[in-house]
């Protein structure tokens, strides 16, 4: 794909000890492309190696074998990471902080000079609604306000790939539609978004397409229409499809 974001090739990570004997493999042989403009779902039960793919595509792990390419450059490489952003699944704010000292913290680290830097602290923190909490400090906010925050953080810099593990762990129902609105705004806007999650129901709003990881492997991968038209369920078709596809990698019936 000439228009691709992200680039994986035979991706393999094997984990190893102090004597270099290999642990664990986390990755064998993974193939991913994400388009330009996708919502894209990474999608597979706990330990299926979502974390690792996520820490490979970030450049803070090197593969043991295989390709990541962000943009057609090394995702190690400073111009690739000054298009990502990234929201990690725990907020880690710095509680003393307000939150508008914290989104200008962020945009201090990518490189903003002070006049954007107001200007983007003030545009984003009125899209999150926090505009009359802008000058609080975060310690004393909600799970909801704080997961704001760091979303806001992540956009400071108006990146074109934007990474987000388990946006809406911990949310309630009404910051969850939140959140997965400002996913679509986003996405509307050119952004192009991978996303992990188990909450598969949310995923099936937002995401244009997904692959599904189980024991290091893709095990199913297509656009979210598509699967829903071929669901007899359409409201339940992604967990379909994730149960049918991690049950035949693990031979289990479906």
């Amino acid at each position: 794909m000439n228009d691709a974001v992200i680039e994986i090739h035979g991706l393999v990570k094997t984990f190893r000890d102090f004597w270099l004997r290999p642990l664990a493999s986390a990755l064998r042989g993974v193939d991913l492309t994400v388009g330009r403009g996708d919502v894209f779902g990474l999608l597979g039960p706990n330990g299926s190696g979502k974390s690792t793919t996520i820490k490979l595509i970030l450049g803070l792990l090197r593969p043991t074998a295989g390709e990541v390419r962000l943009f057609g450059l090394s995702p190690r490489s400073r111009r690739a990471r000054a298009r990502l952003g990234y929201l990690p699944e725990l907020s880690y704010l710095h509680p003393f902080l307000t939150a508008r000292e914290t989104v200008l913290y962020y945009a201090g680290l990518s490189g903003l000079d002070r006049r954007t830097s107001r200007e983007r602290a003030a545009e984003l923190l009125s899209r999150m609604g926090l505009e009359g909490s802008a000058d609080r400090a975060v310690g004393g906010f909600s799970k909801g306000m704080a997961r704001k925050v760091a979303f806001a953080a992540a956009l400071v810099s108006h990146p074109e790939l934007l990474v987000l593990d388990e946006p809406t762990s911990g949310l309630d129902p009404l910051a969850t539609r939140d959140v997965k609105e400002l996913i679509r705004t986003l996405a509307a806007g050119g952004m192009t978004v991978l996303v992990t999650s188990h909450q598969l129901f949310d995923m099936q709003d937002v995401c244009t397409r997904v692959s599904i990881l189980s024991q290091g492997k893709v095990v199913g991968e297509g656009a979210v229409a598509d699967i829903v038209a071929a669901s007899a369920d359409p409201r339940h078709a992604l967990e379909d499809y994730f149960a049918a596809a991690v049950g035949a990698k693990e031979g289990n019936p479906a």
